[in-house]
């Protein structure tokens, strides 16, 4: 258990942080946040510098006032976007030229001006451009991507000037071990202000992803914070806390809850079947958030199945209110040297969606667009 300290204030580890790529978290409005409880959220370079342009944020007094967000934010540097979502990508080691996946038009990103726009929107941690291969890559690939993002890690430190503004290297990798030893060293010696593990949670067995994990987490500073990028299942969390990770991001919880399923203690609930037509009791009797204080699941059900538009908001609150309430149990088992008892008792209780079948849906909702537009990993 820890705390990072930044401009916006103090974020307690662990701690997740909902994804709002193009500056909101979908669905919701920064007074949704900040009553359920989020400490830091995380938006992307690449969307936002499409749209609306670092010029009209800036215009606007930065990223905190053009969204009305009062607390941390931590941007994404949109690698991972330009290298998976955006047409003719073109890079070297100076930096990579790509198409807009909206109107086609050519821009160029180098490690310098990555760090540029991000300290131009003032966010609070910031991370350098990274060469995120796909899941399928060679290995000689791999080994491309590692050194590359190297070389471009190198240029972001030298080029990054904002006092207060915390600037995090990547580990990048794959999935192999060596690869990743070698990419944590060499990205360590750099001195970073914390460090993320990147490429990982791309549709690769979880087995195979926390055997990465826990090659690299020993190599990274246990006095600097560890970021798992776009990793945020509840029971990924906690596996990922018991492996030493401190912070986490993902658009799952609220990908998920306008897709009708809502997080429980007992796992995810599908509430658009027909079973819960005439459930009187709330979603999740022990929530404090906004929906289950308020609404009956027979409701719930109901908006869903006639397609209003009320049910995206109140099934989001209700699942990015259940991921900070778990964090806050984290810390407390944590704080009271109890977290293996309660990982124990956590994963008893939560059904985890069957293996295959997630494998199966993420290569689907990937190979669909939607994956590369949600502007994280999942």
């Amino acid at each position: 258990m820890g705390e990072i300290s930044t401009a916006h204030g103090v974020v307690n580890t662990p701690a997740f942080l909902p994804v709002g790529s193009r500056g909101t978290v979908k669905t919701l409005t920064s007074d949704d946040l900040r009553d359920v409880k989020v400490s830091m959220v995380l938006a992307n370079v690449y969307h936002l510098y499409l749209r609306p342009g670092v010029d009209v944020i800036e215009r606007s007094g930065g990223l905190h006032k053009f969204m009305r967000w009062g607390g941390p934010i931590l941007t994404d540097s949109g690698g991972y976007q330009v290298f998976s979502m955006a047409r003719l990508c073109r890079l070297d080691d100076a930096g990579v030229v790509f198409r807009s996946h909206i109107d086609g038009s050519e821009h160029r990103f180098t490690p310098e001006t990555v760090i540029e726009l991000q300290e131009r929107m003032g966010a609070d941690i910031i991370m350098p451009l990274d060469h995120c291969p796909p899941s399928s890559a060679s290995t000689e690939e791999i080994v491309e991507a590692v050194r590359r993002t190297y070389c471009w890690a190198v240029s972001s430190k030298r080029s990054h000037k904002k006092p207060g503004q915390m600037l995090f290297g990547i580990v990048q990798g794959g999935l192999f071990p060596e690869l990743r030893q070698r990419a944590a060293r060499d990205i360590v010696s750099l001195d970073f202000d914390g460090y993320a593990i990147g490429g990982l949670s791309l549709g690769e067995p979880k087995s195979v992803m926390w055997s990465v994990v826990a090659e690299t987490v020993p190599l990274l500073p246990a006095d600097k914070p560890r970021y798992l990028m776009g990793v945020g299942s509840p029971e990924d969390v906690i596996e990922g806390v018991s492996g030493g990770i401190d912070l986490f991001d993902s658009a799952l919880p609220t990908r998920v809850a306008r897709n009708g399923a809502l997080f429980t203690a007992s796992g995810r609930q599908n509430i658009t079947r027909a079973s819960f037509r005439d459930d009187e009791s709330p979603v999740d009797p022990e929530c404090d958030c906004y929906t289950c204080r308020n609404f009956t699941t027979a409701y719930l059900h109901h908006l869903f199945r006639c397609d209003e538009l009320l049910v995206y908001r109140l099934a989001t609150i209700h699942n990015v209110r259940f991921m900070m309430r778990l964090m806050e149990k984290i810390r407390e088992a944590i704080k009271e040297d109890t977290f293996d008892e309660f990982k124990r008792e956590f994963l008893a209780s939560y059904r985890t969606t069957d293996e295959e079948l997630r494998i199966a849906q993420k290569q689907k909702w990937l190979s669909t667009g939607h994956g590369r537009d949600k502007g994280m990993r999942g």
